[in-house]
């Protein structure tokens, strides 16, 4: 944290790949919340996402509930949200997945209505169900949130 800031990346990455690290859960969320922060305030907000997410599920687990909000504040910093727990976290279905897919490439409704054989409303339709699945408000942050996804999830499979 008190390295210079070309050195604080490389610092912080080497402190979370320590073995055994782990073992001590709730200084590794502080961790990740502090290179969260730092990658922020450097304008590194995707970066900092992925470690502002990781420390606020590892403080959830924990019950460390000022520091899962602080952790959840900083995401909301970075343009992030998080919509009531009843939504976000659902998996996707297979055709939300598709289409968010291609919305995140910058397709529009009709463009990405003609590859997969639907209508712009339905597409449209797929779309307002998983931007609160995945805690978004808008198809600017769909990449982001798309790569967000956990690797062992069933709507990441392609």
């Amino acid at each position: 944290m008190t390295a210079a800031a070309e050195d604080m990346a490389r610092c912080f990455e080497e402190a979370l790949a320590l073995p055994g690290v782990e073992q001590w859960p709730f200084e590794a969320g502080r961790a990740r919340l502090a290179y969260g922060e730092a990658l922020r305030r450097q304008g590194l907000i995707r970066d900092a996402r992925g470690q502002l997410a990781a420390a606020r599920s590892r403080f959830e687990e924990l019950g460390a509930r000022s520091w899962e909000a602080r952790a959840a504040a900083e995401l909301r910093a970075t343009g992030m949200t998080r919509t009531g727990r009843g939504k976000a976290g659902e998996t996707l279905t297979p055709q939300e997945l598709a289409v968010a897919r291609l919305a995140a490439t910058g397709l529009s409704n009709p463009q990405i209505a003609s590859r997969l054989f639907l209508s712009p409303r339905t597409v449209a339709s797929h779309l307002y169900r998983a931007f609160p699945k995945l805690g978004i408000t808008s198809r600017a942050e769909l990449r982001d949130a798309l790569e967000a996804l956990p690797a062992d999830s069933s709507a990441t499979r392609r």
